[in-house]
Order: C-alpha cells, then structure tokens, then sequence
C-alpha cells in the first residue's frame, strides 16, 4: 500500500475488492500501532493515511448499501 488511493479508484472496484482493501488496511493500521508503541515509527503519517483510507472504504461501501436498499424499497413499475 504504498501509494495513496483516491475514491475515484475506490469506486471503480467491485465489493470484493474493496471488503479484501479493507482487511489489508485494517491489518497494517493495527501494525503500524503495535510498532508505535513499541518502537519508533519511521513515518508516523501512516497512520493517518490508513485511517483515511479506510473511512473511505466504509463510505463507499456505505453508499452501496443505502443504494441497493433504496431500490430495493422502490416499488417496480
């Protein structure tokens, strides 16, 4: 995860994708803060910039699920 995702390329994959971003995410955050606490960290700013990157994840697949409900609730014509 070396460079930063924007949403745009968040969008564009599929929930499988981004359930399989998440875990990875979520996984280095929690390595990022056991290091932090036991040694120095040699870029603190990741931490930040996994945080980001999963509250965009959870947004988006967020707005995916107000979606599918949305037209799930639609009466069909």
């Amino acid at each position: 995860m070396g460079k930063t995702t924007t949403a745009s390329e968040l969008r564009e994959m599929s929930d499988e994708q981004l359930a399989v971003t998440l875990k990875e995410a979520t996984e280095s955050l929690f390595r990022l803060r056991l290091q932090a606490e036991t040694e120095r960290l040699d870029a603190p700013s990741e931490l930040k910039r996994h945080r980001r990157l999963i509250a965009r994840i959870k947004t988006i697949q967020n707005e995916r699920a107000r979606a599918a409900a949305a037209k799930a609730t639609q009466p069909s014509a």
